[in-house]
């Protein structure tokens, strides 16, 4: 697979753009457009498509195979100032990905006249295309956008109790064997939901709030101690119970060494009692899965 250099792509899609009567606008935006990046071989193209009429992007597809011929594609659809908006991406049998977003023109003038940048904007954009030079009096991007805030203390308390409630649900479901669901707690819900929010915010210290975190994870084993990174691999374990139980453990030991930290050093006192009476109750229920473990003579 030979993947062709950023300019190529860009220049074909202008070119395309530049042709085509419907489109009055290209904006590319995200990874490629921050001046950190980081972008590689493989980043997506983010392009947001300003047309004088959607329905033609929206409900035909021949026009995604002007750039090349797509390998797989993925649809969505929403909103932006009350106008519908459409979303198409498509892979390449080139291995470009390009993330189309489809913008009723009108859009640009709501931006122009806004007071600030949406956040996708506001994270990075370049202009390609602007026939009606309607994107003129835009706002520069801060890059700012999607940067984690400093928490305030009821923020950094309610997640401390998000955490150890979801806790409650792996237990329970380890004691019923109960173990895709249980796995799919552990993974997701307490690892990629609660614990990589209090991670970030401990990357955010270290980094005087700047840093962009990538979305569910993206870019932890680059931004976090390697140690701590090892902790947190190794909470990933087989599907077997005993393996589960004992990976649940080691996460419990890592958000509360992380948590722990995290309040300390935004001067927030760490719910003690809460971390108290859930491990309690989790050691509870896990000395009756041993019961019921070896009673069924397992």
């Amino acid at each position: 697979m030979h993947i062709p250099q950023e300019k190529d792509v860009l220049d074909q899609l202008v070119a395309w753009g530049t042709a085509h009567s419907l489109i009055r606008a290209m904006i590319l935006t995200s990874t490629r457009t921050r001046p950190e990046g980081p972008v590689d071989l493989l980043s997506d193209y983010d392009l947001i498509l300003a047309v004088s009429d959607v329905k033609p992007f929206a409900f035909d597809t021949a026009w995604v195979c002007e750039y090349d011929q797509p390998m797989v594609r993925w649809s969505d659809q929403g909103t932006r100032y009350d106008l519908a908006t459409y979303f198409r991406g498509v892979i390449y049998q080139n291995g470009v990905k390009i993330d189309y977003g489809i913008w009723p023109v009108e859009v640009l003038d709501r931006i122009t006249s806004d007071s600030h940048l949406p956040d996708e904007l506001d994270a990075g954009y370049r202009v390609l295309l602007d026939k009606e030079q309607r994107t003129v009096g835009w706002q520069l991007p801060s890059y700012r956008a999607y940067i984690p805030a400093r928490p305030t203390r009821v923020e950094y308390e309610a997640l401390v109790e998000e955490f150890w409630w979801g806790a409650t649900y792996v237990a329970k479901s380890l004691w019923r064997d109960d173990l895709a669901f249980t796995k799919w707690m552990l993974d997701q819900d307490l690892k990629i939901v609660t614990l990589r929010r209090m991670l970030e915010w401990s990357i955010e210290m270290d980094h005087d709030w700047s840093v962009k975190p990538g979305v569910f994870g993206r870019g932890l084993k680059q931004l976090l101690p390697a140690e701590i990174w090892s902790e947190f691999a190794s909470t990933y374990v087989p599907l077997e119970s005993e393996a589960t139980w004992e990976a649940f453990d080691r996460l419990i030991v890592l958000f509360r060494k992380v948590a722990l930290s995290v309040g300390n050093r935004l001067g927030y006192p760490y719910p003690q009692h809460v971390d108290n009476q859930v491990s309690a109750y989790l050691q509870e229920i896990r000395e009756m899965s041993l019961r019921d473990h070896n009673h069924n003579g397992l």
